[in-house]
């Protein structure tokens, strides 16, 4: 009696009907897992709407977009270099003028202004990038912090940057669609844009987490001996993630620029970089949608609960303390922890409590 392939085929558990339904049951949970993804982008969009669509719930809501960009620029940093860039605020800032500069002096369009910024980021980032490259943590730290400063200088100082007083004047927001161009007037129509601006950042994020910079990025953050080791130039990730990052928040610093159409030296304050870290920090580190909840709880804070500006930035600085002393993994970390709290046996009945003794096992 002969057996042929295909008897071999459907007897097997990987081939056959049983290689389709392993196959369906792993397509299954992906299917559901996009179908959440499209509920909750639908639900993101419609939020405003949800909750009064009022111009001030608008408002509130394209600023949670807008700073949730910002954050997801130092989040990559700090998430997978492991390291603090106080001066992440240059490339927030920098998107901005960029993009006041060629549209209030020179007439650009928007789309164009955009390009111009992110270039401008991407090439400070690179310069900032290589000079940081030998600096790790503490020594990091304090010369993205010097930059910033440089940068608050110059900006304050220079007239054709409007000096203290900043540049005014910004046009609409105005971009090219089908059959016309689409104008935002107010909050309610720049919703829309912040909010795509918002999802592709997310899907950026998403993807990095999954290639293969990111995966060398988080190895050289836990093990630089290692990565080396595996064959990674753990100084040329180091500065490709932090080119990656400083157009993330340059297009914040587009947004932020058109949608209170001027710009000033205030983008540089450290009230921004405290911002930009306590959004990240508060929900846990390397979490897709950590820096977004982190945005919305601190934005919904100012724009509605707001205690006045000074108390504001004491309520954000209490914050950030905090977290850093209190749950160094933030929200997520506190969630962990209640869990296994919930999960541990207790003494009058646990397992090792009513497991019966075992008598030790002879070795001859």
């Amino acid at each position: 009696m002969s057996i042929t392939h295909s008897d071999v085929r459907a007897q097997s558990p990987a081939g056959g009907d049983g290689g389709r339904s392993l196959e369906g049951r792993h397509r299954l949970p992906r299917l559901l897992l996009a179908l959440a993804w499209v509920a909750l982008v639908v639900v993101g969009y419609l939020s405003p709407q949800i909750f009064g669509g009022s111009d001030r719930t608008y408002s509130t809501f394209v600023l949670i977009a807008i700073f949730a960009v910002m954050a997801y620029g130092i989040d990559i940093v700090i998430s997978y270099l492991g390291e603090v860039s106080l001066g992440h605020t240059l490339f927030w800032a920098g998107g901005a003028y960029v993009t006041a500069v060629f549209a209030v002096k020179y007439d650009w369009p928007p789309l164009a202004c955009l390009v111009a910024a992110l270039v401008f980021c991407a090439a400070l980032a690179l310069v900032l990038g290589l000079v940081t490259i030998r600096t790790r943590e503490f020594v990091f730290s304090l010369v993205t912090y010097a930059a910033a400063i440089i940068g608050v200088t110059i900006v304050s100082n220079n007239v054709f940057l409007g000096g203290s007083d900043g540049l005014v004047g910004l046009p609409f927001l105005d971009l090219p669609v089908a059959g016309g161009s689409y104008t935002a007037r107010t909050n309610a129509d720049f919703w829309p844009i912040a909010f795509a601006c918002l999802v592709l950042v997310v899907l950026l994020i998403g993807r990095f987490r999954r290639s293969r910079l990111g995966s060398s990025a988080l190895m050289a953050q836990m093990n630089p001996a290692l990565a080396t080791t595996l064959g990674v130039d753990v100084r040329r990730v180091r500065v490709l993630v932090f080119v990656l990052s400083a157009p993330v928040a340059g297009l914040a610093g587009w947004l932020y620029a058109y949608q209170r159409s001027y710009v000033s030296p205030d983008l540089l304050s450290p009230y921004f970089l405290l911002f930009m870290l306590t959004a990240v920090i508060l929900p846990g580190r390397r979490q897709l949608l950590g820096p977004l909840v982190g945005a919305a709880l601190l934005t919904v804070q100012v724009e509605q609960f707001s205690f006045g500006g000074n108390a504001d930035k004491i309520v954000l600085g209490g914050v950030l303390a905090a977290v850093l002393l209190l749950s160094p993994d933030g929200l997520a970390g506190l969630g962990r922890g209640g869990l296994k709290l919930l999960r541990r046996p207790g003494r009058s009945g646990s397992t090792t409590d009513q497991a019966p003794d075992r008598a030790p096992v002879a070795r001859a």
